[in-house]
């Protein structure tokens, strides 16, 4: 039987690591695993666009389409990329925190099981059950050589492990370099191979001293300019996001919709996590708007100045409408107290949306170009 084990023992246990990436590499890319044959993993996380889902969905890419070609989730697809860096779901009891897992309420603790959700989901890639993905999966003569080489020849008897070989084949990819280069300017400005602009080194500066802003209290794993940072603790907080109205105006949430964020997660029942959504990676966060949990900011100067409202009474109105900022989906759990900071000046929205552009992996660079 597969157990539930770690990449680093799984990778010893097969004939060759390599292999199993392979296959998970082409079970990443394979639209024959949805219902309709015309959606695959990478359509939501396109690694040709920074692993999110760049297709306008009729929304702007708030939000993903369906294999159906019709129904559409409530969430923005996060980035797969950097997403191994994750720790698995857990409680931290000296931080009184939860932290890490997979999926924006953390509902999975790790990449296998993120791996074998959207197939199963209706409104995603919509295969019945696990057992027509895997008469799907034998429909191919090279997957059934392939699954039988690294997981036995009996895989296929047992549909419960043909289907976690199938998730820990794509977890075994999604740990794989493509998925994690850290070869941005950051990067190389750490390694003494790019000087930073001045505009940039003050958004340094501000993002990370404590004394300006309170970004990493959030958006800080490691140490400062340590290397093989993601930029997120993987902790869960309400910072106060608005709903969005174009969900509800397009009819693709109800009116009344509430999105609960870790309250959703089937182990969570305390409502003081209600509203609460898992820090995310700052990587390649130029080139993958829109954002938040909804996709209700489309630029990263209006997800600054939404952070400094906080701090700027001047802050009132939203950037992006000319409107008033919305209220807090859900206002109840929102911390104040992480959101303290001094107010922003228009130069230093700027140094702070240089900063970072400058974590965007070398090969979605064009991209910035390109906006």
């Amino acid at each position: 039987m597969i157990k539930k084990i770690s990449i680093a023992i799984f990778c010893t246990m097969v004939a060759e690591a390599s292999t199993v990436a392979q296959l998970g590499e082409m079970l990443f890319f394979d639209k024959n695993l949805s219902k309709n044959r015309t959606e695959s993993c990478s359509t939501c996380h396109n690694p040709k666009h920074g692993f999110v889902d760049d297709r306008d969905n009729g929304v702007g890419s708030m939000v993903s389409l369906g294999d159906d070609n019709k129904s559409r989730g409530s969430r923005n697809a996060p980035t797969a990329a950097y997403a191994m860096i994750a720790p698995s779901f857990h409680y931290d009891s000296k931080k009184h925190q939860y932290k890490g897992g997979q999926f924006l309420d953390g509902r999975e603790a790790d990449l296998a099981g993120q791996a074998g959700g959207p197939p199963l989901n209706p409104i995603e890639m919509g295969m019945s059950n696990k057992a027509m993905v895997v008469e799907r999966l034998k429909e191919s003569s090279e997957y059934q050589t392939l699954f039988r080489e690294n997981f036995g020849e009996k895989i296929f008897g047992d549909i419960d492990q043909a289907y976690k070989a199938m998730e820990l084949a794509i977890e075994v990819f999604e740990n794989s370099e493509k998925f994690a280069p850290f070869d941005s300017k950051y990067d190389r400005y750490l390694k003494g191979e790019y000087d930073l602009s001045v505009l940039e080194d003050l958004g340094r500066t501000l993002f990370f001293s404590n004394n300006n802003l309170s970004c990493i209290k959030c958006h800080l794993l490691k140490k400062e300019d340590d290397t093989g940072e993601t930029f997120s603790n993987y902790e869960y907080h309400n910072i106060g996001v608005p709903s969005n109205p174009t969900l509800k105006e397009k009819q693709i949430v109800a009116k009344d919709f509430v999105d609960h964020g870790l309250l959703d997660n089937p182990h969570i029942t305390d409502k003081q996590h209600d509203g609460k959504f898992k820090v995310p990676t700052l990587r390649n966060v130029a080139v993958t708007a829109p954002y938040m949990h909804n996709g209700v900011f489309k630029t990263l100067r209006g997800v600054v100045e939404f952070y400094d409202k906080y701090n700027n009474k001047k802050r009132v109105n939203n950037p992006e409408t000319g409107k008033p900022w919305g209220e807090p989906e859900v206002k109840d759990t929102v911390n104040l107290d992480l959101l303290k900071g001094k107010k922003l000046t228009k130069r230093k929205v700027d140094a702070l949306v240089a900063f970072m552009k400058l974590l965007t992996d070398k090969r979605y660079e064009h991209l910035l170009e390109d906006k």
